[in-house]
């Protein structure tokens, strides 16, 4: 059984580096930029590299930090819709509701969290980082904890089986 194991995992590393490599090939755009061209580039891509391309960087943001640090880097409005709809292409819906809900308490404060590199220190004032904490809680724990997972990730683990369902639209 161990075996089997062991030999899934090597086949699920395989697919997730492939995976990586043509993202890496195909997308050239900064995912930290403000002038929306990494969610028109991506949005050029099949279904699920465009749902993989869009997810990644907010696995990357919440193994570091939290919602407000995502969104202060992530928060062009584009790339936003981008990452809670491939969330959802993804099978990915509970995820995909807690960011959204996380995007609508930062909203109101995204001009400022910008400006200032402590990002929770701007929801503080404002009161909304109780509930931006829940949120960011709740999305880690999904991610880390939620069901299957693939190099520590839940978000991995739904790139795989997209791309084991879908072949043609994850490495197209």
């Amino acid at each position: 059984m161990q075996h089997e194991n062991d030999a899934s995992q090597r086949d699920d590393d395989v697919i997730l580096q492939q995976i990586f490599e043509t993202l890496t090939a195909r997308v050239r755009a900064d995912p930290y930029a403000w002038d929306g061209v990494y969610a028109k580039q991506i949005r050029e891509l099949p279904p699920g590299l465009r749902a993989m391309a869009a997810t990644h960087d907010l696995v990357v943001s919440l193994s570091k930090a939290d919602f407000a640090w995502h969104f202060r880097h992530c928060g062009e409005p584009n790339h936003v819709q981008e990452t809670s709809r491939g969330l959802r292409e993804l099978g990915l819906a509970e995820l995909a509701q807690l960011f959204c809900e996380a995007y609508e308490v930062v909203l109101p404060y995204l001009p400022e969290i910008r400006r200032h590199s402590d990002s929770m220190e701007c929801l503080l004032r404002q009161e909304h980082s109780d509930r931006l904490k829940v949120l960011t809680r709740e999305a880690v724990r999904l991610i880390a904890t939620g069901g299957e997972q693939v190099s520590g990730s839940a978000v991995y683990a739904a790139w795989i089986r997209y791309a084991r369902a879908h072949p043609s639209g994850s490495f197209a």
